[in-house]
């Protein structure tokens, strides 16, 4: 089991809890808090260079901002940027969010080791996220289901370079032309046109601008 765990959450009352049920439910050693997401890495980093490493990352995602100032400000910040420092961290995100394409993001992308949906079973949970993580398992809350084509919807690198640059108010021939120079094929105005009328049918909309605004409540984009 872990001997050594950081909790990274900004409410004080969410942070009790956690602790209080890891302490009485499992044998662990030693839990440090972090209302901060800089805080949280600072001690990742001062763990690593005394030798005695954080074995385990419980973050949430969103934190609201304090009087000081912050240079990581969510979790999906300080979970990058622990990685590059310890990729051997195991993380947990315990958050409310339950978007199936971002938490199949955090998996694959960013390589989490389990995932707890905030809500009324979710102590219980976090405690078989804790012992399934320690076993080397990836733990997702019961309620997140991202397997189906309903849920979860893979695009190719070129749609999502295109639907990118269209969000950000690219023009289709500006977009054409920044696809050659990076060297990306196809690239022709035609193509572009095609691969735009199958994202249409695809998300069931009508113009471009529907298009980006479903994606992005998607957490696609």
């Amino acid at each position: 089991m872990f001997k050594k765990i950081l909790i990274a959450e900004d409410f004080q009352g969410d942070n009790k809890s956690i602790v209080d049920t890891l302490k009485e439910r499992m044998a662990i050693t030693e839990i440090q808090e972090a209302l901060y997401c800089d805080t949280a890495f600072s001690r990742v980093q001062v763990a690593l260079n005394e030798g005695a490493p954080i074995e385990l990352l419980i973050t949430d995602l969103s934190f609201k901002p304090g009087t000081l100032p912050r240079k990581l400000t969510s979790g999906y910040e300080l979970i990058k940027a622990v990685r590059k420092v310890d990729p051997n961290l195991k993380i947990i995100v315990n958050s409310v969010e339950d978007n199936p394409v971002k938490i199949k993001k955090l998996v694959e992308e960013d390589q989490i080791n389990g995932y707890v949906c905030k809500g009324r079973k979710s102590l219980n949970e976090l405690v078989e996220a804790v012992y399934a993580v320690c076993n080397d398992e990836i733990f997702i809350s019961p309620q997140i289901d991202w397997n189906t084509q309903h849920n979860v919807v893979e695009l190719e690198e070129l749609d999502l370079l295109v639907i990118k640059d269209m969000a950000e108010g690219f023009s289709k021939r500006e977009i054409r032309d920044r696809l050659i120079k990076a060297g990306v094929k196809p690239n022709s105005e035609s193509s572009l046109d095609k691969r735009v009328s199958k994202l249409f049918v695809q998300f069931d909309v009508k113009n471009s601008t529907h298009l980006i605004a479903k994606l992005t409540r998607q957490g696609i984009i």
